[in-house]
């Protein structure tokens, strides 16, 4: 799509939660464990990748929520394409209701990314599947 140039923007809407994979991501995930290192150091996953995949000169936003510090960020690459990085919390309040006007309208569908529905007593269960990511969790929705 993009004539091998990447894409003119990238999103990092997951932040420190993402999990990578491949030989190289786990044997670095292990070793943070082993040290303790992982309760202080985030794992950017995902920022790693939108570095890379961007074309030159290309935007980066990141509402994905980091906390503390972020190690084995490609700065070199990030620096020598030119691009630019945006970040911050989700404008939430101001996005709420006209997104659940259009849920409640039919205009979007979210039937596609909830995966469970569970009661409200049945919470601490439904964070062991969604964290885990057991049972092809993506979406939990609970009702009080």
């Amino acid at each position: 799509m993009t004539n091998g140039r990447g894409p003119d923007s990238c999103i990092d809407a997951v932040g420190m939660e993402a999990h990578g994979s491949g030989a190289m991501a786990e044997i670095i995930d292990a070793a943070k464990s082993a040290t303790r290192m992982d309760k202080q150091l985030n794992h950017p996953y995902v920022l790693q990748q939108i570095i890379k995949c961007c074309r030159k000169g290309g935007t980066l936003s990141v509402p994905g929520v980091y906390a503390g510090y972020a190690d084995a960020i490609p700065i070199g690459a990030f620096m020598n394409k030119g691009l630019t990085m945006k970040s911050g919390q989700t404008h939430m309040h101001r996005y709420m209701q006209p997104l659940l006007d259009k849920i409640i309208e039919g205009d979007i569908d979210t039937a596609a990314i909830i995966t469970h529905k569970l009661a409200l007593e049945d919470a601490p269960h439904g964070y062991d599947i969604f964290q885990g990511k057991k049972d092809g969790c993506i979406k939990v929705v609970m009702t009080p």
